[in-house]
């Protein structure tokens, strides 16, 4: 017997009506299905959205770490962004080895897992917040935006910089107006006028000097850059001097005017010597400077320039370093070219102008005349209620001297000329030469500090240790303070005219110095070298014979040298250039008729002579050295060898005229005329021109020239003759045969 205890009973349809749905519609059953596949549709909808936020998302984080990684220039792996699978809705896979070989080359695919409409609108919201976050996005779009502008406007600033720099003009201060033009690549003619316009009167080959260079060049949109400044900046310039060491000075004062006007005459009345004589004919080759002791116990240096229009170099380096300048006008004569160019170089240097008018012993002189005349140009005298001084004077009597050197010494007294000889000096070259015994020699100006022997000096690309000093009046002297020109020996070259000297601490800082400024004046001759272009050779083709003339210049001193090659090359016309080919300080040597036989050139020396074995080479080589101690003869021989070059005119000189009479035709001869010679006489190897009605019908040559019937050579006025034109029988009755010769005529510069 069973021991189970029955508690109640299951009831079985119960159970089944609960678990098993109702039983649907068709309509409904339709109803679920279409929303179901909406429901479908909006979440394919969805995931389409956000799948496309995040590809933008992604593509705006891979732009920022390429433009970063282009900032940083390396390279980095670009990551791959997936989206996060959920393991746990995933099929696991077995992990046993028999498995995983099997599964290794394609993985299961993994089961779709539905995504609810909470869950989508959730990833919409992170991947919005994440977005809005990277907008602070726009911070690097604003960083990469400067950066930008940053690059244009550092490309911007390089070629203002190029630009800039295409307009500076890198020169020493001495370069003439062709130079200066080929450099700013404008016509030399535009440079010249733009000097006139200043009222500085220059030369194609004139040196410009350092104002006028800066202001033409600035009229032309140009800076300046002297490269000589740059190595002025390795010297040791000392401080400012204090005012308590500084000691009043003479002044200098640079005596200018125009040739023959007296200069020389004024000096030696001052000094009580006479120079003249020692000057070939007459005339100041050499700027001098002299130190004068007046009577009562005072100073005055003079400057001596040439009056010679070829001096203009010289005059306006006078003009530069002095204090007072005198300008002489002859009472007999007028205001000359050399003599205006003289008060603008004066003028232009800013110095005081003290007018001498000399020779007013002379029974012609006017002074007044002199000063109505530079009243004219805006120089009026304080006699005539002006603010220029003016002396009338006798130079070789010694009227007026006197007068006219207190004058100097109250202008210099305004000036209040002071220097401080406790210190290293600095000054300028005056003039320098080579000297056969004593080597290079130059003269210089002390302008501050005091000079001793055994001084190191460096004056432009030359230095060298003081081996002797000596003044004007060739004495041997140990030292030379402020306004003390003085001749020195020792340097290793002659150095230019016009060059700053300065004394230097050693011999290895000189010789660094000028070996740089020697560097940078072959960098700058090459800059300016000027190579033959396509419009020189139009030119030259069209002129047709052109010529060169080479010359080579050599001279006593670097003045001369300088002067006469600047006037020379001034010469050049259309038709014959003058070319100097090597200019220098000394003797003609070897080298040079070496050279001169190479470039078919001729050799000028002033002041100078050849050397034995110069002149037996120049022999041997068939070179011509020619020897000058006057400027103007120089230029004179010159211009005549330039004359002698060119191809002479062919002028035609008129010798007779024939009327026509009678024609006749002649068988196998033509027209022959029967004439009359009205005027002069014909030839028979005449030219002759056939002229009807005022109108030249025929020029050509006569074939045949008769008197009755024999052959003359030629026929004079009042005879009648019987001629016939080569090659032309169109004569008529009453037609002018005119007759006339070809001749040759020098041409002239």
């Amino acid at each position: 017997e069973s021991n189970l205890v029955i508690k109640g009973s299951i009831d079985l349809d119960a159970i089944n009506e609960k678990t098993r749905p109702a039983r649907k519609s068709r309509s409904q059953r339709r109803k679920e299905r279409l929303e179901r596949e909406q429901k479908a549709l909006n979440n394919k909808k969805l995931k389409e959205e956000n799948i496309r936020l995040l590809k933008k998302e992604s593509l705006e984080e891979n732009r920022k770490s390429t433009d970063e990684l282009k900032e940083k220039g390396k390279k980095k792996r670009k990551r791959i962004r997936k989206s996060k699978v959920n393991l746990d809705k995933t099929n696991t896979f077995d992990s046993s080895p028999k498995n995983r070989e099997r599964h290794r080359p394609v993985l299961r695919k993994p089961n779709k897992t539905e995504i609810s409409d909470e869950e989508v609108q959730k990833q919409i919201k992170e991947t919005l917040a994440r977005l809005t976050e990277k907008r602070g996005g726009k911070a690097s779009a604003k960083y990469r935006r400067e950066k930008r502008e940053a690059l244009s406007h550092k490309q911007r600033e390089e070629n203002r910089q190029k630009e800039r720099e295409s307009h500076v003009l890198e020169l020493t201060e001495f370069v003439t107006a062709n130079d200066l033009a080929n450099m700013m690549d404008v016509p030399v003619t535009d440079v010249i006028s733009t000097c006139m316009s200043l009222g500085v009167m220059v030369a194609i080959n004139q040196r410009l000097d350092a104002e006028t260079i800066n202001i033409v060049a600035d009229e032309f949109g140009f800076e300046t850059k002297f490269v000589s400044a740059d190595v002025i900046e390795a010297i040791d310039e000392e401080d400012e001097d204090d005012p308590k060491d500084l000691v009043p000075r003479p002044p200098i004062v640079t005596v200018m005017g125009h040739v023959d006007h007296g200069k020389t005459s004024l000096l030696d009345n001052i000094r009580n010597t006479n120079v003249i004589a020692g000057e070939a004919g007459g005339i100041t080759q050499h700027i001098g400077a002299y130190n004068v002791q007046l009577s009562d116990g005072r100073k005055i240096t003079f400057l001596d320039t040439p009056g010679h229009e070829a001096f203009t170099a010289m005059r306006a380096r006078g003009a530069q370093v002095t204090d007072v300048a005198i300008i002489i006008v002859a009472a007999d004569d007028d205001i000359m070219p050399q003599t205006i160019e003289a008060i603008n170089h004066a003028k232009a240097a800013g110095v005081p102008i003290v007018f001498a008018i000399n020779k007013i012993d002379k029974p012609e002189a006017n002074p007044n005349k002199i000063k109505e005349k530079l009243a004219e140009m805006n120089y009026l005298v304080e006699e005539w209620g002006g603010k220029y001084q003016s002396q009338d004077i006798s130079a070789k009597k010694g009227t007026g001297v006197q007068e006219l050197l207190e004058k100097v010494l109250l202008e210099a007294d305004l000036l209040e000329l002071k220097a401080n000889p406790n210190r290293k000096a600095k000054g300028s070259v005056i003039e320098s030469s080579l000297d056969k015994g004593r080597g290079y020699v130059a003269t210089v100006l002390v302008q501050n500090g005091t000079l001793n022997q055994g001084d190191i000096v460096l004056a432009g690309t030359h230095y060298g240790r003081i081996k002797a000093m000596f003044n004007e009046r060739n004495q041997r002297i140990e030292k030379a303070g402020p306004s003390e020109p003085v001749l020195i020996l020792g340097l290793n070259g002659a150095p230019q005219a016009g060059d700053t000297f300065y004394v230097m601490e050693s011999e290895q800082e000189a010789r660094s110095i000028a070996s740089r400024r020697e560097q940078l004046q072959r960098e700058q001759s090459l800059r300016t070298q000027k190579m033959l272009t396509l419009d020189d050779i139009g030119r030259r083709i069209a002129i047709g014979n052109f010529k060169q003339l080479n010359i080579i210049v050599k001279g006593d001193v670097d003045g001369s040298v300088e002067a006469l090659s600047d006037s020379l090359m001034q010469l050049s016309k259309e038709e014959i250039e003058v070319n100097v080919i090597h200019k220098a300080v000394g003797q003609i040597s070897e080298s040079d008729v070496t050279l001169a036989a190479a470039s078919d050139a001729v050799i000028i020396g002033f002041q100078v002579r050849p050397s034995l074995t110069a002149r037996k080479e120049a022999e041997k080589e068939g070179v011509e050295i020619r020897l000058y101690s006057i400027i103007y003869d120089a230029i004179e021989d010159v211009k005549s060898a330039m004359e002698g070059m060119l191809s002479p005119d062919i002028k035609e000189e008129v010798t007779g005229n024939l009327e026509v009479l009678e024609t006749f035709k002649i068988p196998k001869v033509g027209t022959v005329a029967g004439c009359v010679v009205k005027e002069g006489k014909i030839k028979r190897t005449s030219k002759i021109r056939l002229i009807r009605d005022g109108i030249v019908i025929y020029s050509g040559e006569l074939d045949s020239l008769k008197r009755f019937k024999d052959d003359v050579k030629e026929v004079t006025v009042g005879y009648e003759c019987g001629l016939n034109i080569k090659n032309f029988n169109d004569i008529k009755i009453g037609d002018v045969i005119e007759s006339y010769e070809e001749v040759e005529v020098k041409k002239t510069l």
